[in-house]
């Protein structure tokens, strides 16, 4: 693969692509958490998918291996797995790519049409887990404070999203603060009060495929 688009983007925006080898050896520094299903990473810098692409291959294996046999569930952690990842990304045909490339991953793991409702709800997950914005600013293209959903898997085939802001979660973090497993990008420790700019109420797959083919036609944001 090229490691660049252009010398003008090279320049522009420092922009260039980690090549497979150097991404897989450094995800095999923390192999454990890239073969858990639950387990939430954020690339700042997402590009096209370099790192992204490959761990969410590495979940769907793990969700291979421990729900292969039950059409139902190795369907729903297929959509834990791709809930699992964030990226922030200041190019918009980058973020589009990015997208792009991540269901081409899970349409060809469950061999499912893109318009299938699986692939429209993991579509609408991926438009609030891989934003188009600066990861420096911790703000969209258009100004606004960057938002991340948390999606959390309640059971039978329903999923409980909270949204979170970056800026306040990475100031938090690095004041040390982080200490409720249930927030994105943490794990274990005391829960303490956290409290989300919004929670959602319960969505299956079909709903969120729903709102998905509703976004693409306008009708919601």
């Amino acid at each position: 693969m090229t490691l660049i688009k252009s010398k003008k983007r090279v320049a522009d925006h420092g922009e260039v692509f980690t090549p497979p080898w150097l991404v897989d050896a450094m995800l095999d520094l923390v192999k454990g958490e890239t073969e858990r299903i639950d387990s939430r990473f954020l690339e700042p810098a997402c590009g096209s998918g370099n790192f992204l692409v490959p761990i969410l291959r590495r979940k769907l294996a793990a969700v291979e291996l421990k729900y292969g046999k039950s059409a139902f569930e190795k369907q729903h952690y297929a959509i834990v797995a791709v809930s699992c990842i964030y990226g922030i990304e200041l190019l918009a045909d980058n973020v589009a790519e990015c997208r792009a490339n991540v269901l081409k991953v899970l349409t060809d793991y469950l061999q499912i049409d893109p318009d299938d409702d699986l692939c429209r709800a993991a579509s609408k997950v991926l438009s609030h887990n891989l934003i188009h914005g600066d990861a420096l600013k911790m703000r969209t293209v258009e100004g606004r404070p960057i938002v991340f959903a948390q999606w959390s898997y309640i059971g039978k085939g329903k999923f409980q999203r909270r949204d979170f802001r970056y800026d306040v979660l990475t100031l938090y973090g690095a004041a040390g603060g982080f200490a409720d497993e249930g927030l994105p990008f943490t794990h274990a420790g005391k829960h303490d009060v956290f409290t989300p700019v919004k929670t959602y109420p319960p969505m299956t797959v079909a709903a969120l495929a729903r709102e998905d083919r509703a976004q693409a036609a306008g009708e919601v944001a």
